[in-house]
């Protein structure tokens, strides 16, 4: 038996195949690197924006950056320099590529690593969309390395003994200054 590779329904058969195994990669076997794939609504990204006041003399670092849904509107509209961290390989290419084939490249670092042993020291602005055990083992290391004056906006999850300075529910995020809120969290 012969396979007619230029048939229609071969080539559907084989599109829908490799659609579902980068489906099941995002959401399954990313795991293996420490969160699968879960994408930002508009509306809570721009309230970090917002809540955070980012512009052009911030230097931002989003954890766990996926495909950048903080990353490049901060560079684009807001003209922020960006830290892209991620750890996970395809995510890391299709950072590259969007970075590549969009404005504001310059203004954009993808950064391969794991967000536990980077330097926050830079930061002017850190966003986090992080599971609750993630933002409580980066709590210390942040209170070890963030400048005064960091703002830290987490989408979902609060650092657990800080106090937010402000929070918005319908965005569900969290803003916090540092060292103000976690002033007699010690």
């Amino acid at each position: 038996m012969t396979v007619d590779y230029l048939n229609p329904y071969f080539i559907a058969g084989a599109v829908l195949w490799v659609f579902v195994g980068v489906v099941a990669y995002f959401w399954l076997v990313s795991f293996l690197f420490g969160a699968g794939y879960q994408g930002a609504p508009r509306r809570s990204v721009e309230a970090m924006f917002r809540l955070a006041r980012v512009g052009p003399h911030d230097t931002l670092f989003e954890l766990g950056a996926g495909i950048g849904a903080v990353t490049f509107p901060a560079a684009r509209k807001y003209g922020a320099h960006v830290v892209a961290v991620e750890i996970e390989p395809l995510r890391i290419l299709i950072l590259r590529l969007r970075r590549a084939l969009g404005p504001a490249a310059s203004l954009i670092r993808i950064l391969r690593a794991n967000m536990y042993s980077i330097d926050f020291q830079p930061a002017t602005v850190i966003s986090a969309f992080l599971w609750p055990r993630a933002m409580a083992r980066l709590r210390p290391k942040f209170e070890k390395e963030l400048s005064p004056g960091t703002r830290v906006v987490s989408r979902c999850h609060p650092i657990l003994g800080w106090s937010p300075v402000t929070y918005d529910p319908d965005a569900d995020v969290y803003l916090y200054l540092w060292p103000e809120s976690a002033a007699g969290s010690h």
